[in-house]
């Protein structure tokens, strides 16, 4: 669905976007992530037509961006952080005037456009736009975005006005968005969010893509780079014994000795468990610590910065 192909921008000298390259399939429910100046509004912004690149290209359901810039944008849904609508008209005006911008017809805008306030739960709302709140401007953001019945979603920063029930409408509708076939491409600072909705993440450093994958795809690979250590947490209903093993390089007991802090190289629960059976220990809980989603983010930016 969406082909980036050694895109580059480049203001006064500085690369905003440098040689990013990659590939989103149909269906997607893909995040850019990345700090602040990382290049991903300009990612988006040529994705959208809305800037033209220094070298590379975007290409979207076959359409070359700079090539076909009209029909690209009839093929996308955009919705940008700060959603713009005409204040003194209602949601049902707005959408109708971007509609015939769409080239639908009177027969379609009828049935679409009551469809997509009912889906973001602005049915019966007849005050001008002007009255909002930035919240409502967020969800009928949302119905403009998907107005046109798009082949690609782009959203950036969609949850930042929402409380929890619109947040929760959000992740609904976008699901089921892409269920149909439709990419969806979101641009957020929000990791956990990022994390709920999407089913692959890009991380942006200075303009390069630095990472790609799915969530546990990216902490294995963090996993092989910092040579595999991890942490294990146990917790016994009995005094533990002392733990050996060669992967071992660190433990610390409470004073009780019934919960225990493990750093290893491999993960060696099955060796600990033998253990604690053999000494008679009761085992109540071992895991595995993960890394944390601002973990994860932040080690892959550091090692690119360093």
């Amino acid at each position: 669905m969406i082909q980036i192909e050694h895109l580059c921008k480049d203001y006064n000298g500085v690369l905003a976007v440098d040689d990013l390259t990659t590939t989103i399939p149909e269906g997607e429910i893909f995040g850019l992530l990345g700090p602040n100046g990382a290049g991903k509004s300009t990612t988006i912004l040529m994705l959208t037509g809305l800037i033209q690149p220094t070298s590379g290209r975007c290409i979207i359901d076959g359409l070359d961006v700079t090539c076909d810039p009209i029909a690209v944008k009839m093929k996308i849904g955009y919705m940008p952080e700060d959603v713009g609508f005409y204040g003194n008209l209602s949601a049902e005006e707005n959408l109708a005037y971007f509609a015939r911008l769409y080239r639908m017809d009177e027969e379609k805008r009828q049935k679409r456009i009551p469809e997509l306030l009912r889906l973001v739960g602005l049915e019966g709302v007849t005050k001008n736009v002007g009255g909002y709140s930035k919240g409502m401007r967020q969800r009928l953001g949302l119905a403009k975005a998907l107005l046109n019945e798009p082949s690609l979603v782009i959203l950036d920063e969609p949850t930042a006005n929402l409380d929890p029930q619109g947040v929760a409408d959000y992740r609904r509708i976008i699901r089921e968005t892409a269920r149909k076939g439709t990419t969806v491409l979101v641009c957020s600072h929000i990791l956990e969010e990022v994390s709920k909705v999407c089913t692959s993440v890009g991380i942006l450093s200075r303009g390069k893509l630095v990472a790609q994958g799915a969530w546990k795809d990216l902490a294995a690979g963090l996993e092989e780079t910092s040579g595999g250590s991890m942490t294990i947490r146990i917790e016994t209903r009995d005094p533990m014994t002392d733990l050996f093993h060669p992967d071992i390089t660190g433990i610390t007991f409470s004073p009780d000795r019934m919960t225990a802090t493990i750093t290893a190289v491999s993960d060696i629960r099955d060796a600990i468990c033998d253990q604690l059976y053999e000494s008679g220990v009761r085992l109540r809980s071992i895991f595995r610590e993960g890394l944390s989603l601002e973990e994860m983010f932040l080690s892959y930016y550091q090692q690119e910065a360093q």
